[in-house]
């Protein structure tokens, strides 16, 4: 009877030979190893991610679709009960967040392209996800937004610890709106969880400025993230032809686009607008040239205690990783590019509550995964 070693030798090698082909990439960051292995692909542009437990992620996708996927093994399952959208331009289904209070009222908020008048005007809405189905639609704010391009719709969702949901709109490729504050486009807006305006925002009985308006003078934010750390509110957004910036959102504050920008015209290597002017807050921190930023996430993990509190942003067309670390104040101290070998624009980004894992998705329709190496 022939030994069988040989068969097990062929078989721990089988097992290696699939390992080694399912990990992407192997690397290091703030003196921690990592690994990022595949995890799904063939979800169009996934455009946002969000943990309802520490294996299930909801993912939407772009042209309208969304699934509830399985992070151990890849499975997903399509979610019904979505709205039509308007999938043209950058526009279409965009964020995907999680109710704060979630386990008791099992609430998605969503962004997305609402068409409307034959255009279309970013809407947050939110719905009850039961099973693979959602539930009791409801648009919260279809915004005064409606412009004739397709550009610069935002739109990504934070919550913060008061019982409030943020959103940011792009200006809808339309300079101006960034300082017409009777749009809600080029704004972060800010709403009670049932989509109701809080008595405090800071606008409120300002009849020259739209209720819901909380910061104004932004281009296209792309990332909005609340640290409950600290109670930053960040958000990152793109300039024209360099400029992306980050931003530390303050109440009535004005950002400055397209009066203050670091960036420059696509047509000319001229200035938009100048540098800083009285009463515009000044960017935290600048990207020149652009990155093209995404997503934006702070980090509070246990798999890799040497980020935490740091920022992660995705970028599109320098197609990396950016991660951002602060000091106490909030201010950037450093800067690191990870993930550039892989040639992909990411997306977005969301973090496994229990682990601490990073997960990435591209716009070549890949979802990935950022953990410690073992």
């Amino acid at each position: 009877m022939p030994s069988p070693r040989p068969l097990l030798l062929l078989a721990l090698l089988s097992c290696a030979s699939w390992a080694s082909a399912a990990l992407l990439l192997e690397g290091r960051s703030a003196g921690q190893s990592f690994v990022v292995e595949p995890i799904a692909s063939n979800l169009g542009v996934p455009w946002g991610l969000a943990f309802i437990d520490e294996t299930t992620l909801i993912v939407t996708d772009r042209s309208g679709r969304a699934w509830r996927l399985n992070t151990d093994d890849g499975t997903r399952q399509t979610l019904t009960g979505l709205p039509e959208v308007s999938a043209q331009g950058q526009g279409g289904l965009l964020d995907v967040a999680v109710s704060p209070d979630f386990a008791q009222n099992r609430w998605l908020y969503f962004t997305y392209a609402k068409p409307k008048s034959g255009r279309a005007a970013t809407t947050l809405a939110r719905a009850r996800l039961d099973g693979n189905r959602l539930n009791d639609w409801q648009d919260l704010l279809v915004t005064e937004s409606i412009t004739s391009t397709q550009r610069h719709f935002g739109s990504r969702i934070a919550f913060d610890n008061n019982g409030h949901v943020f959103f940011g709109i792009g200006d809808r490729g339309e300079r101006p709106n960034g300082q017409n504050r009777q749009t809600h486009a080029g704004s972060i807006l800010r709403l009670n969880l049932d989509g109701t305006v809080p008595a405090d925002n800071h606008f409120i009985g300002d009849t020259n400025t739209l209720d819901e308006i909380w910061s104004l003078g932004h281009r296209n934010p792309q990332g909005l993230t609340f640290d409950p750390a600290t109670g930053r509110l960040w958000e990152i957004e793109h300039g024209p032809r360099g400029g992306d910036e980050i931003n530390r959102i303050e109440a009535g504050a004005n950002y400055g686009w397209p009066l203050v920008s670091q960036g420059q015209e696509y047509w000319r290597p001229v200035d938009v607008g100048e540098s800083s002017l009285p009463g515009m807050t000044a960017a935290t921190k600048v990207y020149v040239p652009s990155i093209a930023p995404s997503s934006l996430v702070v980090y509070h993990g246990d798999a890799f205690p040497a980020w935490r509190g740091n920022l992660f942003a995705g970028a599109l067309v320098l197609q990396h990783l950016n991660r951002v670390s602060l000091n106490e104040a909030g201010e950037p101290i450093d800067e690191e590019r990870l993930l550039g070998e892989l040639n992909e624009r990411i997306r977005a980004l969301a973090i496994s509550p229990e682990r601490g894992w990073l997960y990435v998705s591209t716009d070549s329709g890949r979802l990935l995964r950022i953990k410690p190496a073992e």
